[in-house]
């Protein structure tokens, strides 16, 4: 049911908005996400000096700083919808926030977990420090934005927020265990994705529009809107393994069959060449499994499938967002599915 053989009916979102003013997202969000790191380090205050430069060293100022940005700009469409407001609350920025700090604290951990040595073109925590400290800075980033999320003093934002927590331990446990039956391979594979990697966007979308909208309606806009970009842009993390250099990347390519992963160009794959099927089960251990795995992706269309699917959820992403009222942040988020299909690193 994933398999699609024309694009025909995708779109470009650029001639969707071609109409309206173009809104560049990053720069729309520009204004909302100014200090923005050196906000998060604020929060993580400490007198410990070594814990110190390992948060820093994360930190940096040089991220994209991809979610915050969805979430201011989600708050501004959200506040825009609900009563014509154009600013963006400070409880609603706070959300931002720490929803950049629990996406750290994740990538600290997921580094340990698979004994990674490079994450963003430099070198892991666990690397310089060792994995017991980068467990611990990882947790302490955790407890940080568990704090400022307290101080936000909503319990329904508390309670929207700490699953995407719970979603993180669980999609990291999905992604431990594998399925044999290769229907509930797939669903399996698209669970891990959300908890991983959407949970955290869309629990923060629907976050900031509750702060700034009592409509039930929106809030389950601003939640779907969230999950379909979330899981379009690991899709496209997963192609992107497989298509793009480790220079552009910023870590090895074929990291996930390493690890044993078999992620959707690999699932895909496999329908055309069973003897994958295998390889998949004995998570790519045996010597040479990665290079014919690899070449058997190359060969499939694998690829080309995990990409329709990513353009089918930023479809979906794009037919939520379009139920709030105009506004130039609708727009960028509409645009912004554009990008996430569009990126090369």
């Amino acid at each position: 049911r994933f398999h699609h053989t024309s694009t025909s009916h995708w779109c470009s979102c650029s001639k969707t908005i071609s109409d309206e003013k173009y809104q560049d997202p990053f720069q729309l969000g520009k204004k909302d996400l100014k200090n923005l790191y050196e906000d998060i380090k604020k929060e993580l205050l400490v007198s410990a000096a070594e814990l110190k430069e390992m948060c820093d060293y994360y930190f940096d100022g040089k991220g994209k700083a991809f979610r915050p940005m969805i979430v201011v700009l989600m708050a501004r469409a959200c506040n825009i919808h609900h009563n014509n407001s154009k600013e963006v609350q400070a409880s609603q920025r706070s959300v931002a926030i720490i929803a950049e700090m629990i996406h750290t604290a994740s990538l600290v951990h997921d580094d340990v977990i698979d004994d990674a040595n490079s994450r963003r073109g430099k070198r892991t925590l666990n690397q310089i420090w060792g994995e017991r400290k980068a467990v611990l800075a990882g947790d302490f980033i955790l407890s940080a934005a568990s704090v400022a999320l307290a101080r936000i003093g909503n319990t329904t934002i508390i309670s929207v927020l700490t699953q995407v927590i719970e979603d993180l331990v669980r999609g990291e446990f999905l992604q431990l265990g594998s399925k044999e039956n290769e229907n509930e391979r797939f669903a399996h594979y698209l669970e891990k994705t959300f908890k991983k990697t959407a949970s955290l966007i869309a629990n923060s979308c629907k976050a900031v529009s509750i702060l700034g909208c009592p409509d039930p309606k929106v809030h389950e806009i601003a939640y779907q809107y969230g999950k379909n970009v979330g899981i379009a842009f690991q899709l496209i993390d997963d192609v992107l393994d497989f298509t793009s250099c480790a220079d552009h990347l910023g870590k090895p390519t074929a990291a996930d069959l390493k690890l044993g992963l078999a992620t959707g160009p690999v699932l895909f794959a496999c329908r055309q060449f069973p003897e994958m099927n295998a390889m998949i089960m004995r998570r790519f251990s045996k010597p040479g499994d990665v290079e014919r795995a690899w070449k058997y992706v190359l060969q499939s269309d694998g690829v080309q499938q995990t990409t329709y699917l990513a353009q089918r959820y930023c479809h979906a992403a794009t037919r939520e967002i379009r139920k709030l009222r105009p506004s130039p942040e609708r727009e960028a988020l509409v645009h912004l599915t554009e990008m996430v299909l569009m990126r090369d690193k």
